[in-house]
């Protein structure tokens, strides 16, 4: 929790990080900010999906409607926070020398966005029967 806490600080802080280890050869951490830069790409589409969801289907039912709308905007957040923090940990870890951070959010964020697509396949197939 503490290590947690410390990479938050550093989320608005980044320059606090070259306090530790050694500087990295630069195109490694323009590697992690072009991954971060990634993140956050992904992140805008599925906020924008989310509103899309909400905004353009409105002969889907209201509560279905909300629920894919929510999922997406909340894995839009969730990805985006994800982004800063993974930042924050690879820069670290370059920087001591150390492994890259293994994460098991890209598999649960594809997990998600594969039962919202599901869901979506449900919804155009009943929409075109009615």
């Amino acid at each position: 929790m503490i290590e947690f806490v410390r990479n938050v600080r550093l989320w608005f802080a980044p320059e606090d990080a070259r306090q530790e280890g050694e500087t990295p050869d630069y195109r490694f951490s323009l590697a992690n900010e072009r991954t971060f830069l990634a993140w956050l790409r992904t992140a805008l589409a599925l906020v924008g999906g989310g509103f899309a969801v909400d905004q353009f289907l409105p002969d889907l039912p209201r509560p279905w409607r909300t629920g894919l709308a929510l999922a997406l905007l909340a894995a839009g957040a969730l990805c985006a926070l994800r982004a800063v923090n993974h930042w924050v940990r690879c820069e670290r870890a370059m920087r001591r020398g150390e492994d890259l951070p293994v994460s098991r959010f890209p598999a649960l964020l594809s997990l998600l966005i594969a039962a919202v697509a599901v869901v979506m396949v449900v919804v155009v197939l009943v929409g075109r029967e009615g």
